[in-house]
C-alpha cells in the first residue's frame, strides 16, 4: 500500500530528472557552439542582430555589423552561429544554388499534367474575368442596374406568391 501512495512521487522525481538533464545538454551545447567561433563567422545574438565576428575573446565578443560599426556583445548573447551560406542569404540576399543540376518546377502546371495544354481546353471566345480591384472611378461609370433586378426579381415573386393563394 505505501509503494502505491510513492508511486507518483517517483515519477514526479524521474520527470524533473529528465527535463533537466535535457536543459543541461541543451546549454552545454550551446556553449560549444560559442566557444568555436572564429574571426569571419557569421553570427545573430539573442536580440536578432546579425554580425560577422571580428575578434573573440574569454568572455566577450567583438562584432561587426556594417561599415564602421562594431560593438562588443558577451559571449551568451550570441544565439546561433551561422553557416557562411545561412548568413549570406539572410544578410545579403545572395541565393547559393544547391541543386543547379535539379529539375526545374514550371510556372504552369500543363507540362506536370502530360496533356497538351493547346489540346486539352478549347480556346473560348468570351472575355477573360477581370479578377482585380477596380478603382472609385469605375465603379462610379457603373450603372445600377443589378440592384434594381434584385428587386424587380422580388415584387414578382410576391405577385406571384399572391396569385397562387
Amino acid at each position: 500500500m505505501s509503494l502505491v501512495t510513492l508511486l507518483p512521487f517517483i515519477v514526479l522525481i524521474g520527470a524533473m530528472f529528465l527535463m533537466t538533464r535535457s536543459a543541461k545538454k541543451k546549454q552545454q551545447q550551446a556553449v560549444e557552439m560559442r566557444n568555436q567561433m572564429q574571426p569571419g563567422s557569421g553570427v545573430r545574438t539573442i536580440g536578432g542582430m546579425y554580425a560577422t565576428v571580428k575578434e573573440v575573446s574569454e568572455d566577450t565578443v567583438l562584432l561587426d555589423a556594417g561599415p564602421g560599426v562594431e560593438l562588443l556583445f558577451a559571449k551568451n548573447s550570441i544565439g546561433a552561429v551561422l553557416s557562411d551560406d545561412e548568413y549570406n542569404r539572410i544578410v545579403h540576399g545572395v541565393e547559393h544554388d544547391l541543386k543547379a543540376d535539379a529539375d526545374v518546377v514550371p510556372d504552369d502546371a500543363s507540362s506536370l499534367t502530360g496533356t497538351d495544354a493547346a489540346g486539352s481546353a478549347p480556346a473560348s471566345d468570351e472575355p477573360a474575368v477581370d479578377l482585380g480591384k477596380k478603382d472609385a472611378d469605375d465603379e462610379s461609370a457603373e450603372p445600377a442596374e443589378p440592384a434594381r433586378a434584385t428587386t424587380d426579381d422580388q415584387s414578382k415573386k410576391t405577385d406571384g406568391d399572391t396569385e397562387a393563394k
